[in-house]
């Protein structure tokens, strides 16, 4: 073989390995996850915090506070007062289901349900899904990548942020065989990107007509969900029933899930008619007006009833191992009078959590401080990086030296009530951004007295806000409080239409934040109505930082780029984080059984199970 054949030798070998390798990559997997491998192994029966031979059969009610006057959950018209369960985060998805399912018990897991397997390069610039091909709709028609192409160009045109985005990193969608669908990604993708797909529920293109589909409806929708819509009520009751035709009875990652023959959400004015409603026997469980978790003091003080102390009802704790959901009191920062960040700093110092945690929550709970507080991704307690520095160092002059170097917050658990010296340093804060008090009131650059209005929806809120409002009134600024209703508050989120709110970051906190941060504190999300950016965050920092953690292809530089968001966040001081507890307390009807594993974040109630009379 003369030389120049050896050549041309060598090259097709080395293409072949190549080609091999890739192959190999690229094959069909049963689970993906976020960095390094899912936990759980092709053969998998079901996810840890599920029991598998958990009886099927009975019925659940779940009572929830607000109305509804809408079953399409994925659009802008209605999109605050759609029924619950169609598609839920707490109560599970009951009628629209997504190409894969997240395993509550790894930071960021997905397994199949819709689509049987994932297969994506190293690169992760394309994913092609393979339907499972008993994948069926309620009313037995296939699942098809028809409808998941469908599902995108109506979303794209019709559908709410975030749904309405996701085309935008799209560059193509192709039909692979009569069961796969490929997506090509572009270059606004991200190695995020693919999971955020495999999760985006699909829906029937045979049973939604895209020149209609932004109209809210109350018919009953196809989905191919464990069940059926039953009963509507309009704004007071939707019940739903297991379809017993479900296809996916024994996919492993629904397998102990959803195991009731009929699920009913009844649905309240406030908090308080919600409980009365639960000790009468009416609801199954109460975890909380938005099932979060019960605090300590509700308990002690609230469950003195008979059912509660003769065992009827039962009340657990449950440990969360995943960073507390930040909740606090959001300053609008697209009003002026919240415009500077010298201000909100100088407002935060002003939350009595002392006082607050000794008279409200006996001393239980801890302050929040980080958004992803007691995790590796906290920047508390932790000097930033080199990477971080990196990262930063065009936006350090937005961050103070204390939450650079790890010390801001140290030992907040420990003071106690607001001192004179705290007060004097947010009035100085407040000086420096132009503010001045004149006779006992503080008036800002203007010459006008300084205010605003603080939006509540229940009791607690209530008593969190009044110490709030006692607090600031010493340095002559005067709070007022407005008690709004479920659908008063969330036509006031929608349009951003307030002064200060008490409200959630999510649902939940996360180890593995993403690309929901977006819509969180994302420059653009702060322009679009219904989008959660409810401060209004609109900061070049925050937005590259997301950028750096969405596109980060180690846990090393995953860890740096939340850490540097987090230091980006707090040093904003866009939300008064109020105090939370790693216990996770919920009360239950004790004909409700749970699974002896918990998922990180303390409880799942679609893993639960009425006990067989």
């Amino acid at each position: 073989m003369n030389f120049s054949s050896l050549v041309r030798f060598s090259a097709f070998l080395l293409l072949a390995l190549l080609s091999t390798q890739a192959s190999a990559e690229n094959k069909p997997a049963h689970g993906v996850a976020m960095y390094g491998e899912p936990a759980l192994p092709a053969d998998f029966t079901h996810f840890p915090y599920a029991n598998p031979d958990a009886p099927k059969g009975g019925e659940i009610t779940y009572c929830v506070v607000g109305t509804f006057d809408n079953l399409n959950p994925f659009i802008l018209k209605s999109m605050r007062t759609t029924a619950r369960g169609v598609i839920d985060t707490i109560f599970g998805n009951l009628v629209f289901e997504s190409l894969m399912r997240r395993n509550a018990s790894e930071p960021f897991s997905l397994y199949g349900l819709l689509a049987e397997s994932i297969e994506m390069d190293p690169g992760r610039t394309y994913a092609q899904f393979n339907l499972d091909p008993n994948a069926k709709w309620s009313d037995g028609k296939p699942v098809t990548p028809d409808d998941v192409i469908f599902t995108y160009e109506t979303f794209a045109k019709k559908a709410r942020p975030p749904y309405s985005s996701r085309m935008s990193k799209i560059e193509k969608i192709e039909k692979v065989g009569e069961h796969g669908v490929r997506f090509t990604f572009n270059d606004q993708s991200d190695r995020e990107f693919p999971l955020v797909v495999a999760l985006t529920p699909v829906i029937p293109a045979h049973a939604f007509d895209k020149a209609t589909f932004d109209q809210a409806t109350l018919k009953p929708v196809v989905g191919s969900g464990p069940y059926l819509i039953d009963e509507v009520v309009p704004g007071q009751r939707i019940v739903f029933k297991r379809n017993p035709d479900y296809w996916g009875t024994d996919v492993p990652s629904m397998r102990g899930f959803q195991n009731y023959d009929r699920i009913t959400i009844e649905y309240f004015l406030n908090g308080n008619a919600q409980f009365e409603a639960f000790k009468k026997g009416l609801c199954s469980a109460y975890a909380g007006s938005s099932y979060t978790g019960l605090d300590p003091n509700t308990i002690a003080r609230d469950f003195n009833f008979p059912a509660a102390q003769n065992g009827q009802v039962i009340v657990k704790s449950f440990e969360s191992k995943i960073p507390p959901a930040v909740s606090g009191f959001f300053f609008n920062t697209r009003r002026e009078k919240f415009a500077d960040p010298r201000v909100r700093r100088a407002l935060s110092m002003l939350y009595d959590f002392g006082w607050i945690n000794k008279n409200v929550y006996n001393g239980q709970y801890h302050r929040t401080l980080s958004y992803w507080q007691g995790s590796e991704l906290s920047a508390l307690g932790s000097p930033a990086t080199e990477k971080e520095k990196e990262l930063l160092a065009p936006y350090l002059d937005e961050v103070p030296a204390d939450v650079m170097d790890g010390t801001y917050g140290k030992d907040v658990d420990k003071t106690g009530e607001i001192s004179r010296d705290t007060m004097r340093q947010a009035l100085n804060l407040l000086q420096e951004a132009g503010f001045k008090l004149d006779g006992g009131v503080l008036e800002d650059p203007q010459g006008n007295p300084f205010g605003f209005e603080i939006l509540i929806v229940s009791a607690e809120q209530e008593r969190l806000a009044a110490v709030f409002q006692r607090a600031l009134s010493r340095l002559g600024i005067d709070v007022s409080l407005r008690m709004l209703d479920d659908a008063q508050i969330q036509q006031r989120k929608q349009t951003y239409d307030f002064d200060m709110l008490i409200s959630s970051v999510g649902f939940s906190g996360t180890l593995s934040p993403g690309i929901e941060q977006i819509g969180r504190w994302g420059s653009e999300a702060a322009k679009v109505e219904g989008s959660f950016n409810l401060a209004g965050v609109a900061n070049p920092g925050v937005d590259a930082m997301i950028d750096a953690m969405l596109n980060a292809r180690d846990r090393e530089s995953y860890v740096a780029a939340v850490r540097a968001l987090d230091r980006l966040l707090i040093s904003g001081a866009y939300v008064i984080p109020t105090q939370y507890s790693s216990d996770v307390w919920v009360s239950y009807w004790n004909y409700l059984e749970h699974p002896e594993t918990s998922p990180l974040n303390g409880f799942d109630l679609s893993a639960w199970w009425r006990k067989p009379e």
